[in-house]
């Protein structure tokens, strides 16, 4: 069949040629010379960092395809609205790509004109004729699917290529999803940069690619803006970091950053590690009065007039003038360092008054002589000394006297008991800080100095940060928006977030708009349900994932009571593990902490390898063993998970530790098998309850 009769021939010629076009950009990128038009080095530099970026965005990636879907209009759209192209087709990819003369061959996913390949549908066409969907083998076009969404004899069908995509065994770190983006997470998505969006999402509704892929957007829309003030995405811990830290170069975006709340706060190093009562009370934002108090108590009203000798001259300062300068600064209520900066200005302006009044005529150059006076600067390290946010959290944590001063009516007796160390540290070099330790001292240190705020910040499993941690997050971007991700039924901490209300009122973002997504995308319908049975204990009124993938034979439960044990067999959780990886993809193991080196030991003496969690999967060994506390956020083909009971049981109280395994049930995209020899949490019900298919 010739080239131009056979569709998929001329869709593999589009491709070939496309990325012939996307090598030419990248070849011009690194032709360029700038040696003759920059004025200096540092210029030159600059330029020549930018060059570099250029470049590695233009990277082809062989497995990635450049496309994945195509529009076909009933009218031409307009060449401005197009990014310059002209005609109603355009293909739909992960970055533009233009041929010699500048005319489109992909159409970034973000711009205008791609919008309607999510949005579109049959009662809503969008002025689109037909959509059309690629399916890829190894980089290359395998298949095709046509939807005619203005015909209305054609009746709308669900893709058999967008379900194969969503299905597509997950090997290695997480991929975009840029070929899948639903209605509702597109909206989301393309939300806009003055506004922050909080989503809440059960597991396998997308939100942590909804946030990515929004980030993706806002980068496309306004590049100038946040390349000035920057963008940020924040997780859980770093494996969840190390899983989706390819997702954004994918998509093109090499410059977002990435960091846990700890290293937000990592003013010191933490070696320490607090009990649960103890770090609630750190972790209540009643803390930042205490330190607000304590911070503004190193000030001290003056009471003697300050005499400034200035050549022949002399000029007093009387102490109630003093006291009248140092209060009104106290009442603006600026930084503290940023008051301790402004009065010796503010003492250098009274003597300029003075020297006015005898007939001088100074002018800034005295006044800046005047503030730096040596009496002046005693008289500033005397009534406004500086404050080292270390120490001053140390002194909170060591004097008692010092706590219950600043702590008078905001913390009770026992709460101040909770947080003082029964062994006071000598210095804060030597003290063993905990991670809550490390946000009061961010805390502090804002008071002191405004922290840095970007332009856009990304914060994913939200749910489980403490009211100060919200507040450090909301400090960077206190001037730029913010993407809030999370799901209440999946809080583990025992200060988890209650409602995204409060939540959002200790980030600083009232004003922010709550989507929820409820359609699940990834783990299949039997394994939502039976999950799903403990959302009354954990999450009141919450409404339940409804998945869109019916997988029968998904979950199998499997009970070894017979075993001579009273946890499960280590024996028939390796036969699990076993029986998984004879499936194409990636397994986890998921067990209670305490259980991973037993297991590890079984798996060992089975021949078996395996990785840790945020280890990258290779085709020789695609099985994770995965403590139950890290595996919020991450996700394999097929889990097992090793004795539900000690998931729960390891938890301070019954209601984090079913949490926690609501956590472990969703982790599964493909395949479930739970394998218990203790009995299963009441809220699971009977192994013999008909709902989840398979058990």
């Amino acid at each position: 069949m010739p080239v131009h009769d056979d569709p998929l021939a001329r869709e593999r010629t589009h491709l070939a040629a496309s990325r012939a076009a996307l090598r030419a950009m990248r070849e011009d990128a690194e032709g360029l010379d700038i040696r003759d038009v920059t004025a200096n080095w540092v210029n030159a530099a600059v330029l020549q960092h930018q060059i570099d970026e250029r470049i590695k965005a233009l990277a082809d990636l062989a497995h990635t395809p450049l496309f994945f879907g195509r529009l076909t209009y009933l009218h031409t759209v307009g060449a401005e609205e197009a990014e310059g192209a002209a005609g109603d087709q355009f293909y739909i990819g992960r970055r533009h790509v233009h041929d010699a003369d500048g005319d489109p061959m992909v159409i970034d996913w973000r711009a205008p004109v791609s919008q309607p390949f999510y949005q579109a549908s049959k009662q809503k066409p969008m002025d689109v004729a037909l959509r059309r969907r690629f399916g890829y083998t190894a980089g290359e076009i395998t298949a095709y699917e046509d939807e005619r969404l203005s015909d209305p004899a054609e009746v709308e069908q669900t893709s058999k290529l967008l379900q194969r995509e969503i299905e597509r065994p997950r090997v290695g770190p997480m991929r975009d999803i840029v070929a899948t983006i639903q209605p509702e997470q597109d909206e989301i998505v393309r939300s806009g940069l003055g506004g922050t969006v909080c989503v809440q999402g059960g597991p396998g509704t997308g939100k942590t690619a909804v946030g990515l892929h929004r980030v993706a957007y806002l980068l496309y829309a306004h590049r100038e803006r946040l390349a000035r003030t920057g963008t940020l995405v924040i997780g859980p811990n770093k494996s969840f970091l190390h899983y989706i830290e390819q997702v954004l170069p994918a998509l093109g975006e090499l410059e977002v950053q990435q960091a846990t709340v700890d290293d937000l706060v990592a003013h010191v190093e933490v070696r320490g590690a607090d009990a649960a009562e103890t770090a609630l009370v750190k972790g209540d934002a009643r803390m930042a009065e205490v330190l607000r108090r304590a911070v503004r108590s190193h000030v001290t009203l003056p009471t003697e007039a300050l005499m400034v000798v200035r050549g022949s001259r002399r000029w007093r300062i009387p102490a109630y003038e003093l006291e009248e300068i140092v209060q009104e600064l106290l009442d603006r209520d600026i930084r503290y360092g940023a008051a301790r900066e402004a009065l010796p200005q503010r003492i250098a302006h009274a003597v300029l008054v003075r020297m006015e009044q005898a007939g001088e005529a100074p002018d800034d150059r005295v006044q800046d002589a005047v503030a730096r006076n040596a009496a002046v600067k005693a008289a500033v390290k005397q009534i406004w000394p500086p404050v080292d946010p270390a120490k001053l959290v140390l002194r909170l944590l060591s004097d008692a006297d010092f706590l219950a001063a600043h702590a008078e009516g905001v913390l009770g007796d026992e709460e101040q008991k909770a947080i003082l160390w029964a062994k006071p540290a000598r210095s804060a070099k030597s003290a063993k800080w905990s991670a809550a330790d490390a946000v009061l001292i961010d805390e502090a240190a804002d008071l002191v100095t405004r922290t840095h705020s970007l332009g856009h910040v990304v914060l994913d499993e939200a749910q489980d940060l403490s009211p100060m941690q919200y507040r450090a997050v909301g400090r960077r971007c206190t001037t730029g928006s913010a993407t809030v991700l999370g799901d209440l039924a999946q809080g583990t901490t025992p200060w988890a977030t209650r409602s995204w209300d409060e939540a959002l009122m200790h980030l600083g973002k009232r004003e922010a708009v709550i989507e929820e997504l409820t359609a699940g995308f990834r783990v299949p319908r039997e394994v939502i349900a039976y999950a799903s049975r403990l959302l009354p204990s954990i999450a009141p009124g919450l409404a339940e994932v409804s998945s869109v993938r019916e997988s029968p034979g998904s979950l199998s439960v499997r009970s070894v009571r017979e075993s001579s044990s009273s946890s499960s067999s280590e024996a028939d959780v390796v036969a699990a593990c076993v029986e998984s990886l004879r499936h194409e993809g990636s397994t986890g193991l998921i067990a209670a902490d305490a259980r991973i080196p037993v297991l590890a030991a079984a798996l060992e003496a089975a021949g078996l390898g395996y990785l840790g969690p945020g280890e990258e999967t290779t085709p020789d060994t695609r099985l994770t063993l995965v403590p139950a506390s890290l595996a919020k956020g991450l996700e394999y083909d097929y889990v097992v998970l090793d004795e539900p009971s000690a998931v729960v049981d390891a938890e301070p109280d019954e209601r984090t530790g079913l949490r926690r395994l609501y956590v472990a049930l969703t982790r599964a995209v493909s395949g479930l098998i739970v394998v218990h020899g203790a009995a299963l949490p009441e809220q699971l019900g009977p192994v013999g309850t008909p709902s989840p298919a398979g058990v």
